[in-house]
């Protein structure tokens, strides 16, 4: 264990009601320190308290400079002081310090955080609960499909996943954004608003109970914190291997659409994980799409489909499944696919004449140890898929694929018994980088 540092930098949680609810040791710091480093407004809280000649340095706007402030006031072995709002180590400032500076060369000195007051006022237990900060740049209002790009991600995923949540706040994303968020993703009757405004001011304001709908309508304080729980149970949702009559299909052609079996043995294929980020190109009725998203809750899906039609049934699909992590957009691959970030996996359903080309940049934009899978249902489509691959061979080192033929069989009723139906036979192409997934078979003798 490391000596405590001799003049390390206090880092000391604060609320509004500045000195008022300060321990002595807190106070006595402030009071004595050479330099004080703080947002605009919480300096102002402490502006009679400070000592003649003390340095004060706004963070507001400036984060990137204060290791430089406190090094070069310890470097002087001056008194620095940090001002936090709350709990220094929760969403605050405490661990970018620690990361650039030295875990040594802070000393912590925590606060109640505004979401503990926030539950105490209300009465709402929160050991269990989840916190998530939505105290990021303006993004706009949230709209379903949007990608992790925008401010309130976390939160929409977070949503899916817990019963109760401790949000953070910001002016622009504000409690009537959140609820508006959660009338976008259908959940508006699923939990209960309270939003806590100027806690441990004169002005504080708790309202304890919010339905999402007439919170949409309302304004806020800038300062505030919202709490959201659950008021119905959340769903239990099949995750994997859903029956086709659980999506919406192109009419009057209903049965466009990857077959159960298909489906299963094609994200069996993918090597999905929790966090993989999955590209769908041709996405149709989105249900490949739609089920990965379910099996990777910390990643995302970037659709693309060229059909208009076929765009329309798969946000339908996406609409009644009830995840955060799926994104959709109408066009023809590979235009746009630039702005995605990088795969873990891809699965190409629908490739609009481009073949070739269209597998040469997924293998190029893969990440290691990802997984490219194709489905065909002509032998021209195979055909090109399998040259496309053989000619890559030569260009990409260890790229090895694979071809499964898939053909199942399903019963049908006739008079009192059963027969079986074939369904059409689908290749399934997989191709990705390393090791061979299995011994070969040793040759007969």
């Amino acid at each position: 264990m490391s000596e405590r540092d001799p003049n390390p930098c206090h880092v000391i949680g604060v609320l509004d009601d500045g000195m008022a609810s300060l321990g002595a040791t807190a106070g006595a710091l402030i009071r004595s320190a050479d330099v004080v480093i703080g947002g605009s407004r919480t300096l102002a809280l402490f502006d009679d308290w400070l000592k003649p000649g003390a340095v004060r340095h706004d963070l507001t706007g400036a984060l990137g400079r204060v290791p430089d402030w406190v090094r070069a006031a310890r470097e002087q072995l001056q008194c620095c002081v940090v001002l936090a709002t709350g709990d220094p180590l929760c969403h605050g400032i405490a661990p970018y310090l620690a990361q650039h500076l030295c875990i040594d060369a802070l000393q912590i000195h925590p606060h109640l955080s505004t979401l503990q007051l926030a539950c105490a006022r209300i009465g709402l237990a929160w050991h269990d609960a989840r916190i998530v900060s939505a105290h990021g740049k303006d993004a706009g209002e949230w709209a379903r499909g949007s990608t992790p790009a925008h401010g309130l991600y976390p939160l929409a995923q977070a949503l899916r996943a817990h019963d109760r949540l401790l949000v953070l706040t910001s002016p622009d994303n504000s409690p009537d954004r959140i609820a508006r968020l959660l009338l976008a993703e259908g959940l508006g009757d699923d939990f209960q608003m309270a939003v806590a405004e100027r806690l441990q001011q004169p002005q504080e304001r708790v309202l304890p109970q919010l339905a999402p709908a007439e919170a949409a309508q309302m304004q806020f304080a800038d300062l505030n914190v919202v709490l959201l729980w659950r008021q119905r149970p959340a769903p239990r949702p099949v995750s994997f291997g859903l029956p086709d009559a659980a999506y919406h299909q192109r009419q009057p052609d209903k049965g466009l659409i990857t077959k159960q079996e298909v489906r299963a043995v094609s994200l069996a294929r993918l090597q999905l994980r929790a966090d993989s980020v999955v590209w769908d190109i041709g996405a149709g009725s989105g249900s490949v799409g739609l089920e990965a998203a379910r099996l990777c809750p910390r990643g995302h899906v970037y659709a693309i489909e060229k059909n208009e039609a076929d765009v329309a049934i798969a946000r339908r699909n996406h609409e009644a499944f009830g995840v955060s992590n799926y994104s959709l957009q109408h066009g023809k691959a590979p235009l746009g696919l630039e702005a995605w970030p990088a795969p873990d996996a891809v699965f190409v359903g629908g490739s609009g004449g481009e073949l070739g080309a269209l597998i040469g940049l997924v293998l190029e934009r893969l990440r290691p140890e990802g997984r490219l899978v194709m489905n065909f249902v002509t032998l021209e489509n195979l055909a090109a898929a399998t040259a496309a691959l053989q000619a890559l061979q030569a260009q990409i080192d260890g790229l090895r694929w694979d071809v499964v033929q898939l053909q199942a069989a399903r019963s049908k009723p006739i008079l009192h018994m059963h027969r079986m139906v074939a369904e059409n036979p689908v290749w399934i192409v997989s191709a990705w980088r390393g090791a061979a997934e299995a011994p070969q078979e040793a040759a007969d003798e």
